[in-house]
């Protein structure tokens, strides 16, 4: 049913579903975490957003590189060894191999430095990785959607009880900028469940490290990625960008899932 019935005959419109949101700066950008349904007032709605947010701060504490005291910065300075590393550094070294391999190297970990030579740097996927790492929690919460927004990428979810599709499924709708006029939406995406990446330099401008060419991109526009995880549309959305036609004839055949859209 659509909506109910008024005392003057008029159909008034049923309710849509409760919402609640958080918003917390960690991994130096602000990440918002958004309900929707029965029972985001609960207290095992605000216990799970603070378990998905311990998650972000978990993956900061190991990646970041703006603190001295990350796994990945001691790992750099050789202050450690990979093996004494949390484990999902090394689990990073092996994304970051199998993203350059699968985008025909158009995604890389070895990023440049300040210093000016490569080190290995992972942050290109950790964001999106680490949304779908955070999203966890977020999954069990019975008939309870929800956004987690981390700097313009997104990730819906849901709990499996919530059907996809039909009037009972939560619909989320999601602008994309328009790279030349960021007072614009180009497009909407609608989706119940999935991911929605962007890579450009409309934000950061040449920001975008190509590793066959050694530099940065600087030419405008932007591609967006929506599939099933974050990180790997982050990952194809960073790929698509920078890439050559052999990055978007190995995205045609290597991510099915996943669809692409350049502006």
């Amino acid at each position: 049913m659509n909506g109910s019935v008024a005392r003057d005959g008029q159909r008034e419109p049923t309710p849509g579903p409760q919402r609640r949101a958080w918003v917390e700066q960690v991994m130096g950008m602000p990440v918002s975490i958004h309900l929707r349904g029965a029972g985001v007032e609960a207290p095992a709605a605000g216990s799970a957003v603070e378990a998905a947010f311990g998650i972000l701060r978990e993956m900061d504490s190991i990646f970041s590189t703006y603190r001295d005291d990350s796994d990945l910065m001691r790992l750099r300075r050789e202050q450690v060894q990979l093996a004494q590393c949390n484990p999902l550094v090394e689990e990073s070294l092996r994304l970051g191999q199998q993203a350059e391999a699968l985008t025909k190297g158009a995604f890389t970990t070895l990023l440049p430095t300040g210093e000016g030579d490569l080190a290995f740097d992972p942050t290109g996927l950790v964001k999106g990785w680490a949304v779908d790492r955070a999203s966890v929690p977020l999954r069990q919460l019975r008939g309870i959607s929800f956004c987690i927004n981390a700097g313009g990428d997104l990730l819906v979810g849901a709990h499996d009880d919530l059907p996809v599709a039909g009037a009972d499924a939560i619909m989320w709708r999601v602008g994309i900028e328009d790279p030349r006029d960021r007072t614009r939406i180009a497009s909407t995406v609608t989706l119940a469940r999935g991911a929605v990446a962007t890579s450009g330099t409309a934000a950061r401008g040449a920001h975008l490290y190509d590793p066959v060419t050694g530099k940065p991109v600087g030419r405008p526009g932007s591609v967006t990625v929506t599939g099933p995880t974050l990180l790997w549309a982050d990952i194809w959305a960073t790929a698509l960008f920078v890439g050559s036609e052999a990055t978007r004839e190995a995205f045609a055949t290597s991510a099915p899932d996943y669809l692409s859209t350049a502006l």
